[in-house]
This record gives structure tokens, sequence and C-alpha cells, in this order.
């Protein structure tokens, strides 16, 4: 019998959409601003590949959200560990479960959240067991999480079939959430977490933009601009890529969050998903976003305001993405990435998109 652990933080993700840039601490407010749970179906669909195997599988999880009740709802009879607290889920949780799954002698932990439920993980188990990360949160900079939750599930079938082999030690990474909420990234190395070595569906570290590209930003801020349409509502995106859009228009910017601008005058800034479903209805947008540095995602990281929503509104043909090339040399070949958590969203915005990379300079990138 296999014995592996599964730990969902269920309210990882919830201040993404309603532009909290995290949960931290926030719950409460991310729900009365309509926050809904993210992470339980993320984590039940990180168990679906665990179906069906030729063995047995004990699978060790807290209690309710924290696990049980996704375990069952895949048709997984759990053994339960009992939670540290009562009521909202908290750090001490997700660490109280990760130490008695280790006492239980489970040979990997497969966990659901960001960066701060990776932390929460190092912090009670160190690089004492391998651990594969279900991708949740807001902020997922930490190369500990698989690209979306079922590669996350086909990593450990492969792990439980005795056909992944290879793990490394990985950083885990966390941010400090009130410098981020006012545009600043501050990131702090907690430690190391024993992660596969599997380019094909583990996710890369995030990586900055260095001061030589600072050129080929404003040669893209100046294509974009000159491109613009009278009339048309322009969600600009988060990151260092799409500031200078902003910054050559003469607007203030949220670096880390959605501005709205339509005929060079900023409509909204720090808008989330609930006004970006309201200010575009019978309205004609287009979004401009930039992948992650070392990562490639377009959508599903650090824009959970651009919702799944918004995107089957928008369409792939009023989607404008942005790069310098030294961002994407980065990726080393791999394709651009999208998770909205809707299938139907992901398959709509896969295939083959084009990329702004200079002054009418543009690349064929795939999208997967």
């Amino acid at each position: 019998m296999k014995r592996i652990g599964f730990i969902v933080n269920p309210i990882a993700g919830m201040g993404g959409r309603v532009g909290l840039k995290g949960t931290d601490g926030l719950a409460a407010e991310a729900r009365r601003r309509g926050a809904l749970p993210r992470a339980p179906t993320k984590g039940q669909q990180g168990l679906t590949p665990l179906q069906n195997l030729d063995f047995d599988l004990q699978l060790f999880t807290p209690p309710g959200e924290m696990g049980e009740a996704e375990a069952k709802r895949e048709g997984f009879l759990p053994t339960v560990i009992n939670r540290h607290t009562t009521g909202d889920t908290a750090a001490i949780d997700t660490q109280y479960a990760a130490k008695m799954m280790r006492q239980r002698g489970v040979e990997l932990i497969l966990f659901t959240g960001g960066d701060g439920t990776a932390r929460d993980i190092y912090s009670s188990i160190g690089e004492t067991l391998p651990v594969i990360g279900i991708p949740a949160g807001v902020k997922i900079h930490s190369p500990v999480f698989a690209q979306t939750a079922a590669r996350a599930g086909e990593l450990a079938r492969l792990f439980l079939e005795g056909r992944l082999h290879h793990f490394d030690l990985a950083e885990v990474l966390d941010i400090d959430e009130e410098a981020y909420r006012n545009g600043q990234v501050k990131t702090r190395l907690h430690g190391y977490l024993n992660v596969p070595v599997e380019r094909t569906r583990m996710q890369n570290r995030k990586c900055g933009s260095p001061l030589s590209e600072k050129v080929s930003q404003n040669s893209i801020a100046f294509d974009v601009i000159d491109n613009m349409q009278e009339g048309v509502l322009y969600l600009v995106g988060p990151g260092s890529t799409t500031r200078p859009i902003m910054e050559n228009l003469r607007l203030p910017c949220t670096l880390l969050g959605i501005d709205l601008v339509m005929n060079g005058l900023l409509i909204a800034a720090d808008v989330n998903e609930k006004t970006i479903l309201d200010v575009t209805k019978n309205r004609q947008f287009k979004i401009i976003v930039t992948p992650i540095g070392g990562q490639g995602y377009i959508f599903g990281r650090g824009n959970h305001q651009l919702s799944h929503r918004v995107l089957q509104r928008a369409g792939k043909k009023n989607i404008i993405v942005v790069a310098t090339q030294q961002k994407l040399i980065q990726l080393r070949g791999e394709p651009l990435l999208v998770d909205t958590g809707e299938v139907s969203v992901d398959q709509m915005l896969a295939g083959y998109i084009h990329v702004t990379t200079g002054y009418k300079q543009q690349m064929i990138m795939k999208v997967r």
C-alpha cells in the first residue's frame, strides 16, 4: 500500500479576483467583497489523475475543505487527521497536518495553495519529504508548484508508480503582501522543499526584468499606444513590461493591479473582477498582458481579476500580449501558459498568439 498526504488551503487565492493581491489575513475582507473559494476545486482536480491505480492507496488528509471533502468528491476514502484549530483555517493547521503526515509515514505530500502555503509546509517538514504543489494562490513565485492542478496529479501518479525518480531542492519564496499591495515586490527566501525535477510539468521560478530591457519595454509601449483605438476600453494588466505603457501615456500606474484606460485617459485604477465585468458589459474592450518572467503564464498567475468570465467575454482576438525578446528567451523554448480554472476558456486561449516584442515587431508563440 502506498501512502500520501493531501492538504488544501481552502482560502488560498480568494483575494485575487477581488483585487486584494493576496489573502494572508484578509479572508474575511475577500468574502465581504464577494470572493468565492477556488482552492478546493483545484485540489480536487489534482486528485483526479490518482484514480484507478493498480495498487491500494491510503490518502491522509485534514478534515472538511482542507482535503477530506475534495477527496470524497473524487471517490476516495481518506484517513482523516484532526485539525489543530477550529473556525477559519490558519497557517498552524497546514503546519500541523504536514507534521502529522510525516509521522504517519507518508511518501509524498500533495498540497494546494500558494507561496504562503508552501512556506507553512516547509516550516513543518523542511527537506525531509518530497512534495508537489497544486497552484491555487494569488502570488506563486516559488518553483515548488506544478504548472496546473492536473499536472500535479500526473506527477504524483508517476511517483506512486515508481516512474518519477529525480528530485531536487527548490526555493520556497514568499513576498511581503503589505508591500505588494503598495506596488513593491519584496521577495524573501524561506528555505527549500524537495520537488520533482520535471520540466514539462513543473513551473519555473519567477524572473524579474533586468535594467537592459527598459529600452525594449519602451519600444513595446510606443507600439501599443500608436495602435490604441478611439472609444475602445483597454485593460492594462500588471507587470514591469506593461508599466511603460502607462508611463508614456502620462497616467498613474498600478504595477500589480489592473488599470482601465480609454482615449488616453485613466478610467479606473486597480480594479477587481466585478468592476471589470460591470464596465465591459456591451462595450468593446481589449486586454493587455505580459507573461510572468521565467514561467510564461499570461493568465492564472498574479492577474486573477482577469477571470475566465472576463476572458470569455473578451475573446482571444482582443488579447494583446507584450514581452521583450529577452523574457521570451528565458522560457527556453517552452510555450506560454494559461491556467484560468475553466477548461473551455483554457482551450479557447490555446494554440498560437502574436506577441509584441518591440516597435512594429512581433513573434508568434504557442499557448498551452
